[in-house]
């Protein structure tokens, strides 16, 4: 494929970004920026750590908390019995790359806790469909933001399906 050439769409129709039990109302805010600007729905798994009309959350999220499709559950329980697509977990020591698999229309892409991840026996029953982000392994540098790791994992389906429902202009490139 050259620059410039532009690959058809292939049919998308939802993609579920979940965040399970997230405790910064800034990041969680700035997922549900991002959910609305790609039309992703965005799932929230309580017990959330802040209060749904944080000023912080309402912040981050800017003026765009109308353009959302959000759910919320109790718990980690409920989302699972609800959930109706394939699953995939992000957590950081998977063997298998986000970018290396394939992700089907209604996807749920689920992303644990900024202080703990997703719970570990969660991670040990799914192993086939968790997924990591690269990153390098020094020190105390553990993993990435969870707004961008959800932004890197949101893109990634999308590009696989050439990007759906977005604008893709090539105007203005340099």
């Amino acid at each position: 494929m050259e620059v410039g050439d532009i690959k058809p769409p292939v049919e998308l129709n939802t993609l579920n970004i979940v965040l399970v039990e997230p405790q910064i109302p800034q990041n969680t805010g700035n997922v549900a920026r991002t959910c609305a600007v790609t039309g992703a729905r965005l799932h929230l798994v309580g017990p959330l750590g802040f209060g749904i009309d944080d000023k912080k959350l309402k912040r981050a999220g800017l003026d765009y908390w109308h353009l959302l499709d959000i759910t919320f559950y109790e718990n980690l329980q409920d989302f699972l019995q609800k959930a109706d697509g394939k699953l995939f977990f992000f957590e950081t020591r998977s063997p298998a790359v986000y970018s290396d698999v394939t992700y089907p229309d209604n996807a749920y892409i689920i992303f644990g806790r900024e202080d703990k991840g997703l719970p570990e026996n969660l991670l040990t029953e799914n192993a086939d469909s968790c997924v990591r982000i690269p990153m390098i392994a020094i020190g105390e540098a553990r993993s990435l933001n969870l707004s961008n790791s959800v932004a890197v994992g949101a893109f990634e389906v999308l590009r696989q399906c050439g990007f759906p429902r977005l604008r893709n202009s090539q105007k203005h490139c340099l």
